[in-house]
């Protein structure tokens, strides 16, 4: 059967025809390599720290197989609810209690009458932990606990300690975070010490990306300019779902599946594919009109910068200074502010680095007081990381009203 676009560019789910296999500059080994090395040591607790979209959750699909994986996000793990029993509701497995049975025991009284006498008798049964751990090693299963960060602190020492003590009876785990993001709970926890694997994703490199191109092409019978490759590459900001994404719109676009030929491909058409893009990203405008709008005025009124012909406010400059080329997920404070300075122009006030510094520290306190979808960036040590390169690519190219 002839393969389509949609069979060989697949944003949301395991890529068959387009996994990227890719080593760290860390080790001479393939993180496949690395993860099924970490999972084959017994008592030992996987830790997988990379930045956002960068194909953590798919890594763990390709070696521990989709059958195999009961996984669950930070989000899922509530303070008022025992870990194992959310586990065990997950995996269909019944919760079990102490249970108190009454029964009568026929015996002979003093008289040598035959009477009943009733007695307690209290069983108790395996505890949900031991009864998961047991249905985990039985099925050859892996816990993958994706989004570690959203889980409330306390939450985070909970999971650990219960962790702990379950790797040690071949309970295998996999906990996925991003960097920059408070995991201590795991990384810094001195009961871990010694029984951690910790591996470090690196961020895609435009070559590994502009592989899932060439390959994915290749498939559909055409070979792609290394020029377009190169732009699809710079524009995925390090992410291979925004990587197939792209790929996919563009075969749409050039109804690939019905004229196998790449004739109409120009960077304007490019361009377009990338506009196509952010149509899937809408929930990102939200976020984008949040963060522009910045912290309640109480009816004062800010200042506004000349940026070509319109007048912005400080927080609308920085998410324009965030997008400009070139397309970055970290960003010094002194970058930002020359990005500022070429948008700005010959304009002769333009904000200093403490007003850039505050802005920043005030778009920060509205992330952290929102949802989790609106902590989109981090700000530490004077660097802005984009933890959610979709926003990025959502600032660049789609419509922000």
């Amino acid at each position: 059967m002839k393969l389509r676009a949609k069979d060989i560019f697949i944003p949301g789910a395991f890529p068959k025809y387009t996994y990227i296999s890719r080593q760290s500059t860390e080790y001479d080994f393939t993180y496949e390599f690395r993860l099924t090395q970490s999972l084959s040591t017994v008592g030992f607790l996987t830790s997988i720290v990379g930045p956002s979209k960068t194909g953590k959750t798919v890594l763990c699909e390709k070696v521990i197989g989709q059958d195999k994986i009961v996984d669950f996000t930070g989000n899922d793990f509530k303070e008022t609810e025992d870990f194992w029993a959310t586990i065990a509701r997950k995996i269909g497995l019944p919760l079990e209690s102490d249970h108190t049975e009454h029964r009568t025991i026929e015996g002979h009284g003093i008289a040598g009458i035959k009477e009943g006498i009733v007695s307690s008798v209290t069983e108790s049964y395996r505890s949900n932990k031991d009864k998961v751990i047991q249905y985990f090693i039985e099925k050859d299963l892996v816990l993958v606990l994706d989004d570690f960060h959203y889980a409330s602190p306390s939450m985070q020492f909970e999971i650990a300690y219960q962790l702990k003590d379950a790797i040690r009876k071949y309970f295998r785990t996999v906990v996925i975070s991003l960097p920059h993001r408070s995991d201590d709970a795991i990384r810094k926890n001195s009961d871990l010490s010694g029984r951690l694997n910790l591996i470090n994703i690196e961020p895609w490199n435009k070559g590994e990306l502009r592989e899932i191109a060439v390959t994915g092409f290749n498939q559909l019978g055409m070979n792609i300019d290394p020029a377009f490759a190169d732009d699809m590459a710079q524009e995925s900001l390090s992410s291979p779902q925004l990587m197939q994404s792209i790929c996919l719109n563009l075969s749409l676009l050039l109804d690939i599946d019905n004229n196998a030929s790449f004739d109409k491909l120009d960077y304007p058409m490019l361009k377009k594919a990338y506009k196509m893009t952010s149509l899937n990203l809408l929930s990102y405008k939200e976020v984008a009109r949040k963060l522009k709008n910045g912290p309640n005025t109480r009816g004062q009124k800010r200042k506004t910068y000349p940026v070509i012909d319109e007048q912005v406010d400080i927080y609308e400059l920085l998410l324009k200074a965030i997008a400009v080329d070139p397309p970055k997920v970290s960003l010094s404070v002194d970058e930002i502010k020359r990005r500022m300075d070429v948008l700005l122009g010959d304009a002769a006030d333009k904000p200093d680095r403490l007003k850039i510094k505050n802005t920043i520290d005030q778009v920060q306190s509205i992330m952290q007081s929102s949802e989790p979808m609106y902590q989109v960036f981090e700000y530490k040590d004077d660097e802005v990381y984009i933890l959610e390169p979709l926003f990025l690519f959502y600032l660049r190219w789609g419509n922000l009203g």
